[in-house]
């Protein structure tokens, strides 16, 4: 059995995996990247690329149907054509697949077709692909094996229930859809569907769909989607579900539901099947995710885990992040990262983008805040482009001022938030914010105009006038 010798072995090909290949193939490292499927892992090929496309098309056809409000007449059938629309996911999936084929290619990384299982702490043998039987042996490894979507046991089986995977290449648009789950994954494909034309209810057990944010942006979301025509019952789980191949249904509350297809989205589970972590002598949690340090370290020297598979933040612009950590101080950089200051993007519509701490965490935490909040109605971009909803909200610490979070939705909030990351990251005060100077007319401007009405001063909304 031939066994091959590297400085470094990533396992698996995600965000994190092939971003830390890339890495230390710059740095000047001999690396193995294993992976059993295709380049990009879940973002690339199941989640974030394919899922932003087919919102992005549907953001088209919204735009088509009031194209009548921006004084452009268009005649005939608005519709969707959802082959075409999976035509150009899958296209622009390949298309970003071979991109990072080639990066790698560039980084002089070695890509090897299967599935690892650890034999030692220095040896993976490969099961599976094109490299079955091949042994590496490596000074250092990188775990970046990602999640999967969970399905507990008490939902059935059938081609009616669906993850988000199955979802994302399902052969028609279904006229009903319920969505078990009001996460992140959830909110966004209910938006995507209802805007296609399903009917969509979403069932979530706690007492507000995307639970994890500010509260005040979860409740105008929830708003702004019933607007949109979607049904949203919280605080009551979905029992009984039974599928057959003409549909499914369920209890909730006493009320049965019935769809074409049920969504699950309640929650994801680590990537460990056939890794045989326990012959390397890796310790994982008791749901199995692999715990980590700030220098993505794990409990055995010279093994690392990034990404989902270590468990706190399911994100891939974070497994980036820490793949790089990673390799960083493999390579005796010292490198290390933190989950404090993470954005998170949420491709609802609107959209919505966080980072920091919300309201009810300073509350939790005994923080004396201040709170600026500015309208996108009152600026002037957002009425030229006819999108008007929602807000950016700042807080801040009462009494240094230091920018504590910052929670935007409305349009573009996923691209706005990026202000406020590197911001927060150099300790910036409202006042600082607000003193930057933002072009006009565009819709950063409502991060200026928050930053100033925490001190009561945007010139933009009726504020009280100060005494004296």
């Amino acid at each position: 059995m031939e066994t091959k010798n590297f400085d470094l072995c990533v396992i698996g090909a995600g965000p994190g995996g092939y971003v830390a290949a890339i890495r230390a193939g710059q740095l000047g490292l001999n690396v193995a990247l294993i992976e059993k499927e295709y380049f990009g892992g879940t973002c690339l090929n199941t989640g974030c690329i394919p899922t932003k496309t087919l919102i992005a098309g549907a953001e088209v056809l919204h735009k088509a149907r009031h194209a009548a409000d921006f004084g452009v007449s268009i005649s005939g059938k608005i519709a969707p054509d959802w082959a075409k629309m999976l035509d150009r996911k899958n296209n622009v999936i390949e298309t970003l697949r071979g991109g990072i084929g080639s990066l790698l290619k560039a980084a002089g990384v070695t890509t090897i077709n299967g599935t690892a299982s650890f034999l030692d702490r220095k040896t993976v043998v490969i099961n599976g692909g094109r490299d079955t039987g091949t042994k590496v042996s490596a000074k250092n490894f990188i775990i970046a094996t990602g999640s999967e979507s969970l399905v507990p046991g008490f939902i059935p089986r059938g081609e009616r229930v669906l993850t988000s995977t199955e979802l994302l290449s399902i052969k028609e648009i279904p006229k009903t859809m319920l969505v078990l789950g009001g996460g992140v994954i959830g909110c966004e494909f209910a938006c995507l569907f209802a805007e296609l034309g399903t009917q969509v209810t979403v069932v979530e057990m706690l007492p507000s769909i995307l639970p994890n944010l500010d509260k005040e942006i979860s409740r105008t979301q929830t708003q702004y989607m019933k607007k949109a025509g979607i049904t949203i019952l919280t605080g009551t789980p979905m029992q009984d579900i039974k599928t057959d191949k003409k549909g499914v249904s369920g209890q909730v509350g006493g009320e049965t539901l019935k769809a074409d297809y049920l969504l699950v989205s309640i929650g994801r589970k680590a990537v460990t099947s056939g890794l045989n972590i326990a012959a390397a002598g890796i310790n994982t949690d008791e749901r199995g995710w692999i715990p980590v340090d700030s220098k993505c370290r794990t409990n055995v020297a010279g093994i690392y885990a990034i990404g989902d598979i270590a468990g706190r933040i399911w994100l891939a612009h974070l497994a980036s992040a820490m793949g790089i950590c990673a390799v960083d101080n493999i390579c005796g950089h010292r490198n290390e990262f933190s989950y404090d200051l993470v954005p998170g993007c949420i491709f609802t519509s609107p959209e919505i983008g966080t980072v920091g701490l919300t309201e009810e965490q300073c509350k939790e935490k005994g923080l004396e805040i201040a709170v600026g909040k500015f309208p996108f109605a009152a600026l002037g971009k957002a009425m030229a482009i006819n999108e008007t909803e929602g807000f950016c909200k700042i807080i801040a610490d009462a009494v240094t001022d230091q920018v504590l979070g910052v929670h935007i939705i409305g349009p573009h909030a996923t691209d706005l938030i990026a202000e406020a990351v590197p911001a927060m990251n150099l300790e910036i005060t409202a006042k600082e914010l607000g003193k930057a100077i933002h072009a006009h007319p565009t819709l950063g401007e409502a991060m200026m105009e928050a930053a100033h009405a925490v001190h009561g001063e945007s010139a933009h909304i009726p504020v009280r006038r100060k005494k004296g």
